[in-house]
């Protein structure tokens, strides 16, 4: 899948949750995270696994957006957008939710 396909199937389902996305920040998602994305046993997050939330935590919370939270805050925000997405948790939509939601775009853009 090319990274514009890629693009394409995020930029659907992002739109069930963000009217109006900020393409550019999907994109530079996409370009991070593209291998994580096209692979099947990493595609999706698990939201009934406590250690696949503890890697989203770890990797993605603290070590990529940098966040200052606790693990509490942490949690709820995590328990927040797993209830938001309805069905098959697709990463990069899980990714972006969670990126507009701390507004840490300069992240990535």
């Amino acid at each position: 899948m090319t990274h514009e396909e890629l693009f394409e199937k995020a930029l659907e389902d992002v739109k069930k949750y963000d009217p109006n996305p900020d393409e550019e920040l999907l994109r530079a998602l996409i370009a991070n995270y593209a291998i994580v994305f096209r692979n099947a046993d990493s595609a999706y997050v698990a939201c009934g696994q406590k250690d696949e939330l503890e890697r989203v935590k770890k990797n993605f919370l603290l070590n990529k957006l940098k966040v200052d939270l606790t693990d509490e805050e942490m949690d709820r925000l995590l328990e927040e957008v797993c209830k938001a997405i309805q069905g098959r948790k697709l990463r990069a939509t899980f990714y972006y939710l969670l990126t507009k939601k701390l507004g840490r775009r300069d992240a990535f853009v």
